[in-house]
């Protein structure tokens, strides 16, 4: 079974807003989220997208 699509990782600055069973990365900073994010996507050869000042989450298409 392969997955095509999937969600890879969560990178949030308000843990409040989020669940589930991807790995979720919370940070204390927009800067520091979107230092994150940038790594996780090299890294897991992902593609992260923003959707909202709060929220990454980190894709495989």
């Amino acid at each position: 079974m392969t997955h095509e699509k999937v969600i890879l990782a969560v990178v949030t600055t308000n843990e409040q807003k989020v669940a589930g069973g991807a790995p979720i990365f919370t940070c204390e900073t927009k800067e520091e989220m979107e230092r994150i994010a940038a790594n996780l996507e090299a890294i897991l050869d992902g593609i992260a997208h923003e959707l909202s000042e709060q929220l990454f989450i980190i894709v495989k298409h």
